[in-house]
């Protein structure tokens, strides 16, 4: 029997989920949001049978179901997953985990008691380029890696104004929180060590600047709070001796949208990249992975060749859920990593706030 999943949350991101989940054989029962229109018109484009305006109705109203995933403002990530683990759900979360680290222990301790499955979108881990280079760091090619450099950096990528994005309260942040993906991936790569302390500064010269607005997001709340950062640079430094660079954007003078995660190991060196279109989605986007060598004296350029993936490993993600689930495949990620990006995140942003290297606990 296929596996039954309820979506709570209409957004941009359900196309991913529902394609991703369906393609491991999984079935999509119902969604449920607050607006009844948004609901409506997705539940009609992707063939979803039921709609509820809240997870509880939605419970109620499929018993069967197996698993929730969500895809809500940052703000409610952890009392609808803890809802949905404490209705004895398994749980797929949009990223970010949740506001702060805090709220991730509350819902790893809610899955734990549950035992039930808890998982989130760290979508790049599933991107072709990446998990190449993943065989490479686990078969030992690359060595342990001692440093790296994570880059999500955008020009124009202000996703609204006044809307929930830019709303600390409900977001957590800005796009150090939104775009944390680099900074997973490149912790991914390293084996997620344990981070020692932080050094950081976030920027907000631009966040005001209608014309930074970019092609992702909501649109703009004239009534609504724009009070977030627009880029965020940091030095952590992990317990093992690792360092990793952190530079993060919604806003900022750089030529074009960059996603990258570049790292030095003891026996080679890699990269993965993402350089993106003029919208972010067109076909001049450019994927790249590179595995840097010495052989024989020469100095190797390995060009790591995979098959495209626009999605950028949403599909993949969501599918791996469902595998986990059913025991097929390991999950791409843990609430033990998340607690250990949400610490580095809150530790950038106290740094920031301090101007002074921040001890992780």
């Amino acid at each position: 029997m296929s596996l039954k999943i309820g979506i709570v949350g209409a957004g941009g991101m359900l196309r991913y989920h529902t394609e991703g989940f369906r393609s491991a054989g999984a079935s999509i029962t119902a969604i449920a949001d607050v607006n009844p229109d948004a609901c409506a018109k997705a539940a009609s484009r992707f063939q979803v049978p039921k709609t509820y305006r809240t997870l509880a109705d939605m419970v109620a109203g499929e018993p069967d179901l197996d698993a929730v995933s969500i895809i809500v403002p940052n703000k409610f990530h952890m009392p609808v997953a803890i809802e949905a683990l404490q209705a004895g759900k398994h749980v797929f979360c949009e990223k970010p985990p949740a506001l702060n680290a805090s709220e991730v222990i509350s819902m790893a301790s809610a899955a734990q008691t549950a035992g039930k499955t808890l998982m989130f979108d760290f979508n790049n881990r599933a991107r072709p380029e990446s998990m190449a280079m993943m065989q490479y760091v686990r078969d030992g090619t690359t060595g342990p890696i001692l440093s790296a450099q994570a880059k999500w950096i955008r020009r124009t990528g202000i996703p609204g104004f006044g809307g929930w994005f830019t709303n600390r309260a409900l977001s957590g942040g800005g796009p150090l929180i939104d775009l944390l993906h680099m900074v997973d991936l490149a912790l991914h790569f390293m084996d997620y060590p344990d981070p020692e302390w932080v050094l950081a500064s976030t920027f907000n010269d631009f966040i005001s600047d209608r014309t930074r607005k970019g092609p992702w997001g909501i649109p703009d709340n004239s009534e609504g709070v724009t009070d977030v950062e627009n880029a965020a640079h940091s030095f952590i430094r992990f317990r093992s001796g690792q360092v990793l660079f952190v530079q993060v954007s919604w806003a900022e003078m750089v030529k074009r949208e960059e996603v990258s995660v570049t790292f030095q190991g003891l026996k080679a060196g890699g990269f993965v990249q993402r350089l993106f279109g003029v919208d972010g989605l067109d076909e001049t986007s450019i994927d790249a992975a590179e595995l840097y060598v010495q052989e024989n004296g020469v100095s190797v350029n390995r060009t790591l060749v995979t098959p495209p993936d626009p999605a950028m490993g949403r599909i993949r993600a969501a599918a791996n859920f469902v595998n986990s689930i059913e025991g097929t495949e390991k999950p791409l990620n843990t609430p033990d990593e998340a607690i250990k990006l949400m610490k580095l995140i809150d530790a950038t942003y106290a740094s920031a706030a301090l101007g002074k290297p921040i001890e992780v606990h």
